[in-house]
């Protein structure tokens, strides 16, 4: 089995409590607040995704003659170029949505999404840089589905100026997800580094989902280890 295989094996363990988070997230009631209240999280969550990449590039640089280095460092500076700009689209969203960006940019970001991006950086700094493919693949992995932006604009009335990001990510993610899976695949890692690559993806699903549960908690959620219906996602990256 290749170790995207593996690692997708994993990552299905955790998809029913995702699942369930999102569909309560998402529901029809109170949607519109809790849209505003998604695109401001969820900024604080990808004006991290650069500078994380930013870091890991610098760390390679540290170990020359590394046997990931060729090929780590051509995928990290390639997708720090499309993923440039993108806490941008956010903000945007945001004013299109009829809030202020200052609604995103001068909150203390919430302990879960400190919980979700934080360990990255003490991955990356204090054991390896390819910790951090773990983490990406879980946002990519598991980014808006096609339908999400209709149900949004069609529930809310928001214009599509308000839905940039998440109609972006739908038709984005699904290719940069085949493309880090092919790289984990042709990575000479070592059982530990594919361990780190694991345990990051893991964390940041789990995460992740309390990220969620957080955000549609204006109403009752849902048992996490319930499976519900399967929705579509909600993830931005």
């Amino acid at each position: 089995m290749d170790v995207s295989a593996r690692l997708r094996t994993k990552l299905l363990l955790l998809e029913p409590e995702f699942r369930g988070a999102t569909s309560h997230m998402w529901r029809p009631e109170g949607l519109l607040e809790r849209y505003r209240t998604y695109l401001c999280t969820m900024h604080a969550v990808i004006r991290a995704s650069v500078p994380l990449m930013e870091l890991a590039l610098r760390r390679m640089a540290d170990r020359p003659g590394h046997p990931l280095s060729g090929p780590l460092t051509a995928y990290l500076a390639e997708h720090i170029q499309e993923e440039a700009e993108h806490d941008a689209w956010l903000l945007e969203d945001l004013r299109a949505a009829g809030a202020a960006p200052e609604d995103a940019l001068g909150p203390l970001p919430p302990p879960d999404v400190a919980a979700l991006v934080g360990p990255q950086y003490y991955w990356i700094e204090h054991h390896h840089p390819v910790a951090l493919l773990g983490y990406i693949a879980v946002l990519e992995g598991y980014a808006p589905a096609p339908g999400l932006t209709e149900r949004i604009g069609g529930l809310t009335g928001l214009p599509p100026a308000a839905l940039r990001t998440v109609r972006e990510h739908a038709a984005l993610d699904t290719g940069h997800l085949d493309e880090l899976y092919a790289l984990l695949d042709r990575l000479p890692l070592t059982r530990g580094q594919e361990a780190a690559v694991a345990v990051s993806a893991l964390h940041s699903f789990d995460a992740l989902t309390r990220l969620f549960v957080r955000l549609g908690r204006s109403a009752p959620a849902p048992s996490l280890r319930g499976a519900g219906p399967t929705p579509p996602t909600g993830v931005t990256r």
